[in-house]
Formats: C-alpha cells, structure tokens, sequence
C-alpha cells in the first residue's frame, strides 16, 4: 500500500509514530496527484513546492518531538472559497482570476496551525452555485458528474490525491459530492466552524464541512476546525471539543428515525435498498427504529430557494452589473432570476424556516438521530440535465440532488454522509445521518459504528 491510500487516522498514527515521514507521505499524495489529475480534473492549482517546504518543516519538529497532533505532515486539499494568504481564491470563476487572498481564511489557519499541509485549492461548481461541477470527474466513473459544488475536494478525497479536505454545504454541497463518489461528508451544525475568509453563496445557509475517507477522519478535522470566531457573526460560542468517536459500536438504547415520508419519496430502488440495509444494521447494532414524519415538506424547496437566491444575488449585485459576462450561463441566471424575487418573497422564505425550525426541534426530540438516503439517486452521466422517475416523472438534476440534503441547510442541523455501498453500476450510494443542533459528537459515533461492521474501503479505481 502506498501512503498516499492511508486514511487520516493511519496516516497519523505512522507519523507519530515515526514509521512514515511527513515527506514521504506528501511525496506520496503529490505522486497520485500527477497520475490521476489528468483524468479527474479535482484542482484549480497544485502547490507541490509549498506542500514539500511544509513537510520538511513538519518532519523536522517530529525530529525535534514536536508534534502538533493527529494533524501533523498530513496532505489536505481545499475547495477554492477558502482564502490562503498569497494564493488565489478564485471560486473556479472567470470573475475572480486576478483575486489574490490577503491573509488566511480562520479554517486554514486553524490547518496550519495543527500541522496539516496544503497541496493544492480544489474545483468548485462556479461560487458553488450548482451541484454537479462540470470541470471534475467523478473518481468512479469519469463518463459521470462528481457532484457538487464540493466536486473537487470529494473527487480529491476519493482518488488518493488529498488525504482529507474541507469544502462548504449550502444546500447538500459536501454531501452530495460525498455521496457520489463514496466518501465520508460532514456539514456540521450551523456556527460552528468559523466562515471567515470564506467566499460566500448565501450567508445564512453557508457551512463549511469535512471530507474524509472515515468517519474517525472527519472527526479529526473537525475537532481542529471547530470553535468560535467572533469575525464571523454567525459562529456560535461554543468550543471546539475532541470529537473522535469511542465505544465499540454498542448502540443500545438509541432511537434512530426513519422518515416515513419525503426522503423516501422518488428515490431509486438501489439507492432505497441500500439505506434501508444500513438501517437495519444500525437495529443489529442495538438502535431502535422509529418512524417520524418529517414536517413541512411541501414548502422545503421553496423556503430553500426562496432564501438562497436572493442572498446570492446580493453579494455578486456589483459584479453581476459591470462583468456579467465573465459568469458561466447557468450561475449567470440564477443570479438574475434573484433580482426578480422581491423583499416580501425573502421574508416569507424566513418566517418560513423559523416554523421549519421549531417543527424540526420538536421532531428531533422523539429521537436521536434520522436515517435517510444522503442524494435519491448515484452520479448520472455528465451533460444529463434531469432524471426521470418510475411514475414517469422528471425533475432536473439540480433539484434531485438538493432535494434531500436542503432540509440540513435550512434548518442548520448537523448531518453526515456515510458510504453504504454501490449500485449495479459501481456506483458508491450514500446514508445521512442528521441530529440536534451540536450532535456532532453523537453522529460521529453511529457513523463509526455502522463503518465498523464494512469492510475497509479502498481509494476509487481511478484508470
């Protein structure tokens, strides 16, 4: 095996351990990269000099036994939102090509300062304005879309060329990209990972998340992330905790909701099949099964868009106007189709999600935690711009793959995309797992014990 395929958490432990040098495992990642990069098209930029000058800094304080934690020499991606002093953020877009970040962005610095080392900035859909990132492959299939907007960083992740990477989620867009390409998506519970330096989609929608190749990977990254920032107004004041799951996978006593409607609702055979099993092992486990309704559903979609837009629309108002050429035509009419929405559609949107808020708290307080499908369907070929269900049906792509992960979103309630297995195409499928505000921990936990009872995951058979 070569470092480059270790998960976070081995990776780590043969750092600390001494058995792996922060060279040899950046060497490593930088190696996979070169081979796989022309086939996936993950990155905006590659940044093999830095990434190498940081692991000899690294291994040289190992040398010194100055070890900074789990962290320490290993080789991260980030999606090209995030500011890093000196280096671009151009959101994969033509209108931020000359953008150049003048510090680092609270996350990244929070990296460095726990040792992890960067290898490059990620593609995204442009602004995350969409969900498919047309510029990157899926690592498992590359006739077929990565997801999105977090497509590179997922893409990355999945290929071996990052050991783990951080995106952002406005509306599924760590989760899905999860999802397709069979890794592990966290959007943790709104506020608690800091968005300062972060180019924005819609403020009050914006998470930034994890993505790892295991739960207890995700769990690392967000134990350095996490915490309070007062330079973002949203960050709640908690502290960041030691988030790494324990037990054995006793889950005893938790009560695990399955949706008896809506998120099982135009979702495809194999990808019902599958969570349905993943459920059923979580009973196995010792869960008990609960069925909730999940409330509000016909006004999910519209509260979503009916905020996202317009916020959106708002921050690009001045580029919109002087360089709206320079958008792609897909984010380009989203963004003028905003300027049609008026003040009383936003305010409706927002009492809406205030009601959808204390409909969810008082659903959340019958159970633990909600067992879903994270997408209703697997990646679908690129270029195809709807799915047509049994009923004869069709909905856009868009929309399909919003339509279950939105909900996290609007309510800010943490969520988590586990792998639990692949259609008859290859194609990886994905569980959510969502909870009460600040139930990371707890997530973490089922998570952590359903991956137990998978056998151990390889990287994507990128060819």
């Amino acid at each position: 095996m070569q470092p480059s395929e270790l998960s976070l958490t081995a990776a780590a432990d043969a750092v600390r351990e001494r058995r792996l040098s922060p060279v040899e495992l950046v060497d490593s990642v930088l190696d996979r990269i070169a081979r796989v990069e022309p086939h996936l098209g993950a990155y905006v930029t590659v940044t093999a000099q830095r990434a190498r000058s940081a692991a000899r800094a690294a291994e040289h304080e190992a040398v010194a036994g100055r070890f900074r934690g789990p962290l320490h020499g290993i080789p991260m991606a980030l999606k090209d939102l995030i500011d890093v002093a000196g280096m671009a953020t151009t959101a994969s877009s033509r209108v931020r090509a000359d953008h150049r970040a003048e510090a680092d962005s609270t996350v990244a610095a929070r990296l460095s300062a726990a040792g992890a080392v960067l290898v490059g900035k990620t593609e995204t859909h442009e602004f995350a304005y969409g969900l498919t990132t047309p510029q990157t492959r899926n690592a498992w299939d590359r006739d077929r879309v990565a997801g999105g907007s977090s497509g590179g960083s997922a893409v990355a992740v999945a290929a071996g060329a990052a050991v783990f990477a951080l995106g952002t989620d406005t509306g599924g867009s760590v989760r899905v990209p999860a999802a397709l390409n069979g890794v592990v998506g966290l959007k943790p519970t709104y506020g608690l990972v800091p968005r300062h330096g972060v180019t924005s989609l819609s403020w009050s929608l914006d998470h930034v998340g994890t993505l790892t190749r295991s739960v207890e990977d995700a769990a690392l990254v967000l134990s350095a992330v996490a915490g309070h920032d007062p330079r973002d107004q949203a960050s709640l004041p908690a502290a960041g905790e030691d988030y790494r799951p324990g037990g054995e996978g006793d889950l005893t006593g938790l009560r695990v909701g399955v949706p008896g409607n809506y998120y099982f609702d135009r979702v495809h055979p194999e990808v019902e099949s599958a969570v349905r099993r993943a459920v059923d092992r979580l009973q196995a486990l010792g869960a008990r099964l609960v069925e909730v309704e999940i409330p509000m559903t016909r006004y999910i979609q519209a509260t979503h868009w009916g905020l996202m837009v317009p916020e959106a629309t708002a921050y690009h108002e001045r580029t919109l106007r002087t360089v709206p050429d320079l958008y792609e035509p897909d984010v380009r009419v989203l963004l003028e189709a905003g300027e049609l929405l008026s003040a009383g559609d936003y305010l409706r949107a927002q009492r809406a999600r205030t009601l959808m808020r204390q409909e969810w708290a008082r659903m959340l307080n019958e159970v633990d935690v909600i067992a879903a499908p994270t997408v209703p369907v697997t990646a679908v070929p690129a270029g195809e711009s709807s799915v047509t269900w049994s009923d004869g049906t069709e909905e856009s792509v868009s929309e399909a793959y919003v339509r279950l992960s939105s909900p996290a979103n609007i309510t800010g309630v943490p969520a988590l995309s586990v792998p639990v297995g692949h259609d008859r195409a290859g194609l990886p499928i994905g569980m959510q797992l969502l909870g009460r505000p600040l139930a990371e921990a707890l997530l973490l936990r089922v998570g952590h014990a359903y991956e137990q009872t998978e056998p151990a995951r390889g990287l994507a058979p990128v060819g």
